[in-house]
């Protein structure tokens, strides 16, 4: 089930939002304080975040730009000026898509259903240097040898593999994992990163996933 992240700073709007995604399916989250959006972006794991273009202190085009140095998650931008710069501006800074308000309730459905599946038909098959790693499959593959994963690993091996070069922090993952960072015994995230290691290793990978102490995990 997808997790869409909500960066609106218009609480009935954020609501209306909240409630129109989980009735068709989608769990939810929001951000209610905008100091430091960027990060809390990140921690939230989403799959797809719809992003307002006018936020307190900031403009929108300047967080996507700022977010895209650091993070490919899906982005659309929800803006209530709908001219051709504004989203010239928005998809040049690398939003995924775009959607003026006011917009029809199924129109955004649409366009959420639309990146959520054309970044999934992208992401069914990553490489790792000579491996392809087989998201739907959950498998590793290279040398003539399959390996198959866990559901945990192989979603630890494509968050690390989609943010490649970057460290990725233990409570980012904790919260793409199990929605949560407080419920879930911190051991648990380190058993399930091992594995990982010991699989690639099998296939002749050593030392790939890097721990960076105090900071998290990188791949690259």
């Amino acid at each position: 089930m997808n997790k869409i992240l909500i960066v609106e700073d218009d609480a009935d709007l954020r609501q209306e939002l909240k409630l129109l995604l989980e009735h068709n399916g989608y769990i939810v989250s929001v951000l209610e304080r905008f100091s430091h959006v960027c990060e809390d972006i990140q921690k939230e794991g989403a799959n797809l975040v719809l992003l307002d273009i006018n936020l307190p202190g900031m403009d929108g085009e300047s967080l996507l730009r700022q977010l895209r140095r650091q993070d490919d998650v899906p982005v659309i931008m929800v803006t209530s000026r709908n001219t051709e710069m504004d989203e010239l501006l928005c998809m040049s800074y690398g939003a995924d898509d775009f959607i003026a308000k006011p917009y029809h309730p199924s129109i955004l459905l649409l366009h959420i259903e639309a990146v959520l599946k054309r970044v999934s038909q992208e992401t069914q098959k990553l490489k790792l240097g000579n491996l392809v790693v087989d998201v739907e499959r959950s498998t590793i593959t290279g040398g003539g040898k399959e390996t198959e994963l866990t559901k945990n690993e192989m979603k630890i091996l494509t968050y690390l593999l989609k943010r490649q070069g970057q460290i990725v922090s233990r409570d980012s993952l904790m919260n793409y994992l199990w929605d949560t960072d407080s419920f879930v015994d911190d051991n648990t995230l380190t058993v399930n990163i091992n594995r990982v290691r010991r699989k690639l290793e099998e296939h002749g990978m050593y030392d790939v996933i890097k721990t960076k102490r105090g900071q998290g995990y990188r791949i690259g």
